[in-house]
C-alpha cells in the first residue's frame, strides 16, 4: 500500500494503522469494550472464576499414560534415563489429574445450582482462562450441567488454545494480559484456585492484593483447593510471623479438599451476599 492509498482509506478500517504502535490505545479500548457489550447483551454480571494448571489432564487419561510407561519400563530390561524421566512425569501428572476431575465436578455443581436462580441476571457463571487443563475442566463442568460459561483466552506461543467447552458467544481472545485480568476481577463474585504454576499464582495474588488493599470492596470468597499443595507451596503463617501480612489476611481464603464442602461454602456465601 502506497502513501496515497494509505490515507484514502478510512482510518478505522486501516489494518496497517490499527496494528501499529500508535493505535495501541485503540486496541486496548477494543479489549475493554467488546467483552463489556457481550456481557451486557447476555445479562452476565456475576462470575465464579476458576484458576489452575494448564498442564493437567483427566484422571482416566493420566492413569492410562502411567500404566503404559510402567509396562514399557518392565519390558525394557535396563530402563533408560528417558524412561525414568517420563515415569516420574507421568506420576506427577496422575496426582495433578485428580484436581482436573475435582474442577469438573465443582463447576458442574455450581452451575446446576445457579440455573435454579429464577432471575437470570443474578445467576453465577463459571469463568476460566479458556485454555486447556483446569480451565478446560471448569468449562466442561458447566457444559455438563447444561449451562453457559465464560472463556477469557489469551494469545500465547504455547499451551494456550481455546477449549471446546466454553460458550462460543462468551469466548474472548485477549492480547493484553492486564485487560484480561480486569475482566477476571470485575465480574468475579468468587474465586477457586486449583494447583497451578506461575499463571495461577499471578492471577491469585493479584486478586488477593486487590481485596487486601480494598481496591475491591465487594465480597469475593476465595477457595484454595488442594490443602497439601497450597500449604507446601507457601507458608502463609510464616508471612504473618514476619509481619509482612496481617493475621486477618489469612481470612481472605479457605482451604478445601472436598468438592461438596467447597460447593456448600460458596453457595452459602454467594446466596447470602448476592441473592
Amino acid at each position: 500500500m502506497n502513501d496515497t492509498e494509505f490515507w484514502r482509506q478510512k482510518t478505522y478500517k486501516n489494518p496497517v494503522f490499527l496494528n501499529s504502535p500508535e493505535a495501541r490505545q485503540i486496541r486496548i479500548l477494543c479489549e475493554l469494550t467488546a467483552p463489556k457489550a457481550q456481557f451486557e447483551k447476555n445479562h452476565i454480571e456475576n462470575t465464579i472464576v476458576f484458576f489452575g494448571s494448564a498442564r493437567s489432564i483427566p484422571f482416566s487419561e493420566a492413569k492410562k499414560n502411567l500404566a503404559a510407561i510402567t509396562l514399557e519400563k518392565e519390558t525394557a530390561g535396563t530402563p533408560s534415563q528417558d524412561i525414568e524421566d517420563r515415569l516420574a512425569k507421568a506420576k506427577a501428572a496422575l496426582k495433578l489429574s485428580e484436581f482436573y476431575d475435582h474442577s469438573v465436578h465443582l463447576a458442574q455443581k455450581l452451575t446446576e445450582w445457579s440455573l435454579t436462580i429464577p432471575d437470570k441476571i443474578k445467576r453465577f457463571y463459571i469463568c476460566s482462562g479458556g485454555g486447556p487443563g483446569m480451565m478446560e475442566a471448569a468449562n466442561l463442568g458447566a457444559s455438563q450441567a447444561k449451562g453457559e460459561s465464560v472463556g477469557l483466552n489469551i494469545s500465547l506461543p504455547f499451551e494456550q488454545a481455546p477449549n471446546p467447552y466454553q460458550s462460543t458467544h462468551l469466548s474472548f481472545e485477549f492480547h493484553y494480559f492486564f485487560i484480561r485480568k480486569f475482566w477476571f476481577a470485575y465480574l468475579a463474585k468468587a474465586l477457586v484456585a486449583f494447583p497451578g504454576g506461575f499463571g495461577t499464582m499471578d492471577e491469585l495474588f493479584e486478586l488477593l492484593t486487590l481485596i487486601q488493599t480494598r481496591k475491591i470492596k465487594k465480597t469475593v470468597p476465595i477457595v484454595l483447593f488442594g490443602k497439601e499443595f497450597w500449604q507446601n507451596f507457601i507458608n502463609f503463617e510464616f508471612l504473618v510471623e514476619w509481619g509482612v501480612i496481617s493475621k486477618q489476611d489469612l481470612d481472605l481464603f479457605r482451604f478445601f479438599d472436598d468438592v461438596d464442602e467447597a460447593f456448600v461454602y460458596l453457595r452459602d456465601i454467594l446466596g447470602k451476599t448476592y441473592l
